[in-house]
């Protein structure tokens, strides 16, 4: 049943009567901003008309009811009596109808406007930071018409996919899942996409120590790296005793995962064992390093010694 609010003049007839005409056009389609037009064909001798939504009167003949300053009169004469409404949004979706009196009978033509709305992200967490062997969640909600689907993947990787649901779900993390991930969702309007980075911590891991042959009074240079999140600290020890940067004839300089300690004049009391210690918040790991001497007046080179210092195992 449709209930029509007719303006004043509008001859109402009863929905019995046999004279009354109903016709449906074929529904409206639009996206959301876009804008609709609602064309009412009349053909025949007219004395009043109007354009209804649902239970709210538009325009009744060329006098707008409306408050709504998206919806305007574009014709109206004897053969069509078409308004426009700009800028759709959800609250347009639905029914409308024009209302026709002719010198014969009274006639309705319907039409229902369908509003699709592209995908919106509306709900994605901020930048994370988890220690390996964590669980992962992470939630990708969004909106629109129809109902986007959602589907994730790891870009700064190979970009395989993820998965495909709202839920990211990563047991026990390892360091190479570690990257960006997009959230991407999809209609039959549009995408949108938005990325979360996702930081895994663990332990340092340090290389293999690399033996030096140095001669006296020539320059000596160790190098330790090592893999870590967050990037680790570094500490150089000769047997047990640790190395203060800028003493002892030496120098020593970090630069991300890399640690250099550099002797400017190597003596034969440099010659020997050296340890160096990457340490983050996770844990620590160590290797060991020999400078030997390289020919010249001073130094051999010694037998590998086995170095633990304070329960860590040189690798």
């Amino acid at each position: 049943m449709i209930l029509l609010l007719v303006p004043a003049g509008l001859p109402v007839h009863s929905q019995g009567d046999s004279q009354s005409d109903k016709k449906f056009m074929d529904n409206i389609t639009v996206t959301q901003g876009e804008t609709i037009f609602l064309r009412c064909p009349q053909r025949e001798i007219v004395t009043h008309t109007a354009w209804l939504n649902r239970s709210s009167i538009l325009y009744a003949g060329d006098e707008k009811w409306s408050v709504d300053p998206r919806v305007s009169l574009v014709t109206l004469n004897q053969d069509e009596f078409t308004i426009k409404i700009e800028n759709v949004d959800m609250t347009d979706e639905g029914q409308y109808v024009c209302a026709v009196q002719t010198s014969r009978r009274p006639t309705t033509n319907v039409v229902y406007v369908l509003i699709q709305v592209p995908p919106k992200i509306i709900n994605l967490e901020r930048d994370i930071v988890v220690n390996e062997g964590s669980n992962v969640s992470v939630l990708c909600q969004a909106q629109g018409k129809p109902e986007p689907s959602i589907s994730w993947k790891l870009i700064t990787s190979s970009g395989d996919l993820a998965t495909d649901d709202e839920y990211l779900e990563i047991p026990s993390i390892t360091r190479n899942r570690a990257g960006t991930y997009e959230c991407t969702a999809v209609n039959d309007i549009d995408a949108d996409t938005q990325t979360i980075d996702i930081t895994v911590n663990y332990a340092p891991t340090v290389s293999d120590g690399r033996d030096i042959g140095v001669k006296l009074g020539q320059r000596g240079v160790l190098e330790c790296e090592a893999d870590a999140v967050p990037e680790p600290d570094f500490e150089w020890y000769k047997d047990d005793r640790r190395f203060i940067n800028g003493l002892d004839g030496m120098e020593i300089v970090n630069t991300g995962s890399l640690s250099k300690l550099t002797f400017f004049n190597v003596s034969d009391s440099d010659y020997g064992n050296y340890t160096c210690v990457a340490i983050n918040k996770l844990g620590s790991s160590n290797t060991s390093f020999i400078i030997y001497g390289n020919g010249g007046s001073g130094g051999i080179k010694p037998f590998p010694l086995l170095v633990s210092l304070f329960g860590m195992t040189s690798h």
